[in-house]
């Protein structure tokens, strides 16, 4: 085995570079194990090559406001898919290239294969065996199918990576931001798309002025809305795919049907019992908040542990794990709370902190007071379709702290980050009313906001 390695971390995604790169910069001898390309979901089958796909749909969407601004523009033909995904992926291989040199740059050794934990201190890639003194697990997740007949019909979202054309008719199944996503860009880019949601609302663990503003953005830009709608099979017909939802109705013909049901963690093969780390009823990696396993010196990170799953997420406690084994931090660990999150839809969608319901049930109804807006914004001011930025700031307390914050509308990507570092030092109503508005945005309704 030879001598042992500071630090092995099994997996290159988001979490396991981040872990691995920061440990390198405090002197660590560091051993990364990865079996596909590096970058790990973001990069390769996420939220990279979504922005860029979601960054055509917006393009789509200027284009049909375009004539209400004066602009005679003559498109000919379609969107050119294929040219879109070439481009693309070629963006993808250099980020790939791009995280192999900072590996090479900062010395840690790239090992690529299978990892398999034999035991608390060693990890086996074929026939090879690393000893490591610290283990972190950033293995990840995967999209699940549905246990349902026709099943493996449908694509999940990793494969709305690989389509070579946009589909004529597309059926997308799922309620959550990775259905909604994927629904608008296709429906943007020429797809006529319906929404199969299992429930009555999508986004179900969002603020509930979130959950009005993406069914009602959907459906006025051509998404058809499917609630209460539980696929039973997926069949192929002559003339296309039918889904069979529970209450015997058929849908279809759909060229593409796409499964947006659910993640799960990446843990098959790793060997873990071998190492007695123990996994949740979902399969998921539990931590303490050091993101220690209950195997002393073995940590996990990422989408495998269940948490919050999302790149800055998986970044932030790796960088954080890292400075506390090897840089001297001693306590040092990433706080869960107040993560800002964005949905890429048309608009997007921003939120952090608690929902309006979530802020009742913690500190009570009497102590929460709400601010809401809704108004046209700027832009649409010129345009044929009028629809309504919206935003809400929950509060609570005498001194109405800001717990949580929720918009819809233009910009919001953008425009978030900084209203989530006022909200997590504790800003108050006040110190927002006190704060000298940017004028024309729509972030200026957030400081003035009655």
């Amino acid at each position: 085995m030879g001598e042992p390695w500071d630090l092995v971390v099994i997996g290159g995604g988001s979490g396991g570079l981040a872990a691995a790169q920061r440990a390198a910069e405090y002197g660590a001898r560091v051993v990364l194990v990865e079996s596909g390309r590096l970058g790990g979901t973001c990069v390769n089958v996420g939220c990279v090559p979504k922005k860029v796909m979601w960054n055509a749909a917006s393009i789509a969407h200027t284009l049909h406001d375009a004539a209400d601004y004066g602009f005679r523009l003559a498109v000919a033909g379609p969107h050119d898919w294929a040219q879109l995904r070439a481009r693309r992926d070629a963006y993808l291989r250099r980020l790939n290239d791009i995280y192999a040199a900072n590996l090479e740059r900062r010395q840690v050794q790239l090992v690529r294969g299978s990892a398999r934990l034999t035991g608390p201190r060693t990890v086996a890639v074929g026939s090879e065996v690393l000893e490591g003194r610290q283990i972190i697990i950033a293995t990840g997740g995967y999209p699940l199918l549905p246990e349902l007949p026709g099943a493996d019909l449908g694509i999940s979202s990793d494969g709305f990576f690989e389509l070579d054309r946009c589909p004529a008719r597309t059926a997308v199944v799922g309620s959550g931001y990775i259905a909604v996503e994927l629904a608008g860009m296709l429906q943007a880019l020429g797809s006529t798309v319906t929404l199969f949601a299992r429930h009555d609302r999508l986004l179900r663990r969002f603020d509930g002025l979130l959950q009005e503003a993406v069914a009602d953005s959907l459906q006025a830009a051509g998404v058809a809305l499917r609630w209460r709608s539980v696929p039973e099979a997926l069949e192929q017909r002559a003339d296309g795919l039918y889904l069979r939802s529970r209450d015997g109705v058929e849908h279809g013909p759909f060229e593409t049907v796409i499964w947006a049901v659910g993640r799960a963690p990446a843990t098959g093969g790793l060997g873990l019992e071998a190492a007695g780390v123990e996994t949740d009823a979902g399969g998921f990696v539990p931590t303490d908040r050091f993101q220690e396993t209950r195997v002393p010196g073995i940590f996990a990170i990422g989408d495998v542990t269940g948490r919050e799953q999302l790149t800055p997420v998986a970044i932030a406690a790796g960088r954080r794990l890292a400075d506390r084994l090897f840089g001297g931090m001693e306590g040092r660990h990433l706080d869960y709370h107040n993560i800002p999150t964005v949905v890429f839809s048309h608009p997007p969608l921003g939120t952090i902190g608690l929902s309006e319901e979530q802020a009742r049930q913690v500190h009570g109804a009497a102590a929460v007071k709400v601010y809401q807006a809704a108004f046209v914004p700027m832009y649409h001011a010129l345009t044929a379709a009028k629809p309504k930025a919206r935003m809400k700031l929950v509060t609570v307390g005498a001194d109405e702290r800001v717990v949580g914050c929720h918009i819809a509308g233009p910009g919001v990507d953008e425009a978030l980050q900084g209203f989530a570092v006022a909200i997590r030092m504790g800003a108050t109503k006040r110190d927002l009313d006190d704060t000298v508005a940017i004028h024309p945005t729509l972030a200026e309704e957030l400081v003035t906001m009655r």
